[in-house]
């Protein structure tokens, strides 16, 4: 494989009138994790798909794992393993039957010593045994991605893979799935969940209407909307009432006793406006730097908020 897991160009989808995917540009590297990101009916399952051979795109070229999508599909899924939005296990089998089943289907790769090892590796040692209708739904989420493992993928698509968990079988899922890059596996998340894309992906993409509004580090989607400001907090009204007046463009909160000022979150800019408060004898209780978060990137680039995104 090349430093290219996945590259797309001009990738376009349309189901009769309706364009899902609109000429969409992807580079995703190898050993990374690449996510995603858009609302409901963005294109992102749509992408998923065509990525992964269920189905066909109508127009631009794309390669996995260095196959030619459209020539070499049976290459390409036998280099690949995808998760759904919904678990794909067989409720009335345990979870070893699961996984056995698997291997019976993939029979060159390993036999019950990969069961055994999948089971340990994904803590279903003690459930092993039961019937996966009486799993949780992080517990069956671990089955689902352990069975995708089976055939030993060096790339894997996880479709919005933590969609319905708490929070604990989230970061679970979040850990399973960084020790997965760490062995060389290259991740393609979808989500809605911008705190999940924040904490586990290299690059972002953000999916709007079936086209890419942005790419980039989370870091670089950041710091491209303007937002970023120190918040300066005192103790008395007649000290915020005096750093307001000696700020230009800062805005108080006389309630909560804060003064927010417009800055670049650098050092340099931190330390000036510190020094100006020093030289008029003002001290400030506690002073933060705050910066925009993904929620304001989707605001920005959508014109919907993270809690219509999640919904």
């Amino acid at each position: 494989m090349t430093d290219s897991a996945i590259t797309a160009s001009g990738l376009r989808k349309a189901y009769q009138d309706k364009t899902v995917l609109d000429g969409i540009d992807l580079d995703v590297r190898a050993g990374t994790i690449f996510s995603l990101l858009g609302p409901n009916g963005a294109g992102k399952t749509t992408t998923v798909n065509v990525l992964t051979t269920l189905a066909k795109a109508d127009g631009g070229t794309v390669r996995v794992a260095g196959h030619d999508l459209a020539t070499e599909a049976k290459a390409v899924r036998a280099a690949i393993g995808v998760t759904g939005q919904f678990a794909a296990v067989d409720e009335l089998l345990t979870g070893q039957e699961n996984l056995q089943l698997m291997v019976d289907l993939n029979p060159a790769n390993g036999g019950k010593r990969v069961v055994a090892e999948l089971l340990e590796r994904f803590d279903l040692v003690e459930s092993a045994r039961k019937p996966a209708s009486t799993y949780s739904g992080g517990m069956r989420r671990k089955l689902d991605l352990a069975m995708t493992l089976v055939g030993n993928p060096r790339i894997i698509f996880l479709d919005e893979p933590t969609t319905g968990l708490d929070p604990r079988s989230r970061r679970t899922m979040w850990s399973i799935i960084r020790e997965l890059v760490g062995d060389g596996v290259t991740i393609f998340l979808t989500t809605q969940y911008l705190e999940e894309a924040d904490q586990l992906a290299d690059r972002i993409a953000v999916l709007d209407h079936g086209r890419l509004v942005a790419q980039g580090t989370p870091d670089d989607l950041k710091r491209q909307i303007p937002g970023t400001h120190v918040r300066l907090r005192f103790t008395t009204v007649a000290e915020l009432h005096e750093a307001a007046r000696l700020i230009a463009d800062s805005t108080r909160d006389d309630e909560a006793l804060t003064l927010r000022v417009p800055s670049d979150g650098g050092t340099k800019s931190l330390r000036a406006l510190l020094d100006r408060l020093d030289e008029h004898s003002l001290n400030a209780e506690g002073c933060t730097v705050h910066t925009p978060d993904l929620d304001d990137v989707f605001l920005a680039l959508t014109g919907r908020t993270a809690e219509v995104v999640a919904k």
